[in-house]
């Protein structure tokens, strides 16, 4: 069973995917809260698998939530930031913290189930058509690339499949682009993560574009 814990601030927003999520045999809403604070309690005392959680809110807001829950090693689960189109600087930020993806809040029933489930099992959240608008903007600003001295030490094959990483590509889809076994392209991408001391692959794509190791084929001259 998947456990999740649903924050907003809106009580609407959080009944309306309760609705939607407590219909699925595997998922169950464990907790709600209406803002940071409440959600980092909550999230201590439920222990969910799957945090939905909304940007702007009060008292203590989403990225300042998700930077304080993912920053406490004792807690495992995984954060879905709920945002709208404008917030894109906001979500980059916690995709930064750790934050396993993102959906914006209008999304199909059908969509959040599956986010759900994607990130409980441990991968992220990337949806081509949002995640280009959001890589492709701050990379567009960032003028200097972060040196990270830890993807010295992968190999060239670890290499594609990070590019492939950060192109959005499951396991699977990478198992086929390189004509893998999925478990193979697995273990490249287990190592990869293990080699550059990140915890989440959404993580891995921001620390793929920062350092300059791969450079987004749509701003590609």
């Amino acid at each position: 069973m998947i456990r999740v814990l649903l924050v907003d601030d809106q009580r609407l927003v959080r009944a309306g995917f309760r609705s939607i999520l407590d219909g699925e045999e595997d998922i169950a809403v464990v907790a709600e809260a209406a803002d940071g604070r409440e959600a980092l309690q909550a999230a201590h005392d439920h222990r969910p698998d799957v945090v939905l959680m909304d940007i702007r809110m009060p008292v203590l807001d989403g990225l300042a939530a998700t930077r304080h829950l993912l920053g406490d090693p004792t807690v495992t689960a995984k954060v879905v930031i709920l945002t709208t189109f404008d917030l894109d600087e906001d979500v980059y930020g916690a995709l930064r913290a750790g934050a396993s993806g993102f959906l914006v809040k209008d999304t199909e029933p059908e969509e959040l189930i599956h986010a759900v489930r994607v990130v409980a099992r441990g991968d992220a959240l990337l949806a081509p058509s949002i995640t280009r608008r959001l890589i492709s903007e701050f990379a567009a600003r960032a003028t200097r690339p972060v040196p990270a001295p830890a993807l010295d030490r992968l190999t060239d094959r670890e290499r594609e499949v990070l590019s492939l990483v950060a192109a959005g590509l499951s396991n699977d889809e990478i198992a086929r682009e390189l004509t893998l076994s999925p478990a193979t392209a697995k273990t490249h991408v287990s190592r990869i993560m293990t080699k550059t001391g990140v915890r989440d692959r959404a993580q891995l794509v921001v620390l793929a574009y920062e350092s300059g190791a791969v450079t987004p084929r749509w701003l590609t001259p």
